[in-house]
């Protein structure tokens, strides 16, 4: 079997960080979290890295992160286009918003040949999360058989305003269910979410989805399938906003009985950049981190 793939969605726009805070520096060395990630990623087994980014920020991206790792992994790239769209769609005049993190798998997927796991450019997993969704792609399973790696809420919150995380189900060791709640905030004892004005408080040990996906190469298949058909339901009432989120389709499977999801878990502690104020945070837990010998000061030295 082909060594896992690592997929790094990369192109969003970091609206709310103020720049392209996947290319901002998080250490003294001037790595980036991506850095981190794939060298984790390396370390735990993946084979591939295929890095998801828009065509225009091809030459700064590889200036800034790529060609210091290309010495060292496979890395490719993928470009997520408007128009890359299943035949006799096209694109709406007027819009400019990418189609969301499960076009963004689509788009990789040429470079994908075999089991892949997929996350976010901005997130830091840590190594055990990612050795977890590794073990579980190197093992055998079945072709409708996929995994997502769940945190603990409380190890995936910021102090500098709320952030939004998919809420799991599990039973008997397999997801149930993701339930999106925005507008995240720490308390005693775990987090809350608001809605419709009202708190609901999540105990500490809830399970939260941060978009760590080990998915079989059939879920290829799966996504292709069914984005023209969401393409069909939501183009009509949304066409310059509608996103096909990548969670819908596992969920989708899940309530079909088409397929299982494994609820597998970690107690790494999640950082990120979701607002500017976020970086020193991040600085500070990554020197920490190399500190304790957990990572060199130069991880492509």
């Amino acid at each position: 079997m082909n060594k896992p793939t690592l997929v790094v969605m990369a192109a969003g726009l970091g609206s709310r960080f103020g720049g392209c805070k996947q290319m901002t520096p998080v250490d003294d060395a001037g790595q980036v979290i991506i850095d981190y990630t794939i060298y984790d990623a390396l370390r735990a087994g993946f084979g591939r890295i295929v890095c998801v980014i828009k065509p225009e920020m091809e030459a700064d991206f590889r200036a800034a992160i790529g060609d210091r790792i290309a010495p060292h992994a496979d890395l490719q790239y993928a470009h997520q286009k408007l128009d890359m769209l299943p035949e006799g769609y096209s694109v709406p005049e007027g819009r400019t918003k990418p189609w969301g993190t499960g076009h963004a798998v689509l788009c990789a997927a040429g470079a994908i040949d075999g089991p892949f796991a997929v996350v976010n450019a901005d997130d830091f997993y840590g190594r055990g999360a990612i050795q977890v969704a590794h073990d579980f792609l190197a093992a055998p399973h079945a072709p409708n058989e996929h995994a997502m790696v769940a945190y603990r809420v409380e190890n995936t919150l910021t102090e500098n305003g709320s952030v939004s995380r998919g809420v799991c189900e599990a039973k008997d060791g397999l997801l149930a269910g993701v339930v999106e709640r925005t507008a995240i905030v720490p308390r005693e004892g775990g987090a809350a979410f608001l809605e419709d004005g009202k708190e609901t408080f999540l105990p500490a040990g809830t399970p939260v989805s941060m978009n760590l996906w080990a998915f079989q190469h059939s879920m290829l298949d799966e996504l292709r399938a069914r984005f023209s058909k969401y393409l069909d339901e939501n183009l009509p009432v949304n066409p310059m906003k509608c996103e096909y989120f990548l969670p819908l389709v596992p969920n989708a499977i899940i309530r079909e009985g088409t397929g299982s999801v494994h609820m597998l878990t970690t107690d790494e502690r999640w950082f990120g950049v979701t607002y500017r104020d976020d970086l020193a945070a991040v600085q500070r837990a990554l020197a920490e981190k190399r500190a304790a010998g957990e990572y060199p000061e130069e991880l492509w030295a």
